[in-house]
């Protein structure tokens, strides 16, 4: 395992992938999905949430879990940095030469960079998918700066996006906000908002994907549980405790490069 400044990945080759549900979760499919018409259209909803959540970025460290270049692409104009980290399980794709890429695959339990380098991590299609969670999350914990903030993004087990196999939020484990909520304050984190998102059915039709905003709107609303995802942004608890047993084992990696 090892930092990877510019990745250059053949799209055609995938690892073990998380087969949850039928559907075959990894970077290709979830490329797939987010240049579909219908992919575009999520991406703008969620993305357009995440912006609102943090408009502003300049000069600082950004990470994404999971898939994430849909959503990192928008900070990489004023952050200082931008990484995104994704399960061995999902694989990785070649990043378009014009587009300077931190990736690199490795295991969700052990992120190879140094204690609290990062500003601002956003989570998506990872927590429901991966099976070391905690594991997981402590890292983290470990790689946010003090007066860091993580957004996580879910399946909402009440939306109808959740039900379906045709997206990737119809994949893996969903969530509610209270289940969210809980195990982020398990996991050492201090919730700050829980929003629902992605009102918009899942459908192909032009007519209501072009309706997106509108259904935005009116969902949160009157429907305000029913989201397809779940977005909680949460806050690092910074007085807990580490394990002597994990920090003895943990490996040490050294201060990130200038960008």
């Amino acid at each position: 395992m090892s930092f990877l400044p510019g990745f250059n990945h053949d799209k055609r080759t995938t690892y073990n992938s998380v087969r949850i549900r039928n559907m075959l979760l990894d970077a290709i499919n979830l490329h797939e999905f987010y240049t579909s018409p219908l992919g575009l259209t999520t991406k703008r909803v969620i993305g357009k949430h995440i912006r609102e959540v943090w408009p502003e970025v300049k000069n600082m460290n950004v990470l994404g879990i999971g898939y994430c270049p849909p959503y990192l692409n928008a900070f990489r104009s004023e952050a200082k940095r931008v990484i995104s980290v994704m399960p061995v399980s999902q694989g990785i794709l070649q990043q378009p030469n014009k587009v300077a890429s931190q990736s690199c695959l490795t295991s969700e339990a052990e992120l190879p960079l140094p204690d609290l380098s990062m500003d601002r991590v956003l989570i998506i299609h990872a927590l429901e998918c991966v099976e070391s969670v905690r594991p997981m999350m402590r890292e983290v914990w470990r790689v946010l700066s003090g007066n860091g903030r993580i957004i996580v993004v879910t399946p909402n087990r009440r939306g109808i996006w959740a039900q379906l196999e045709r997206t990737p939020f119809g994949c893996g484990q969903p969530y509610s906000a209270n289940q969210l909520s809980r195990l982020l304050r398990d996991t050492m984190f201090i919730p700050i908002s829980s929003n629902g998102i992605l009102y918009v059915p899942p459908s192909k039709s032009r007519m209501v994907m072009s309706s997106a905003l509108a259904w935005e709107s009116i969902g949160r609303y009157w429907f305000s549980a029913l989201g397809g995802v779940i977005s909680v942004e949460a806050s690092k608890q910074i007085y807990a405790g580490t394990t002597i047993g994990a920090a003895s084992r943990r490996k040490i990696y050294s201060t990130l490069p200038s960008p």
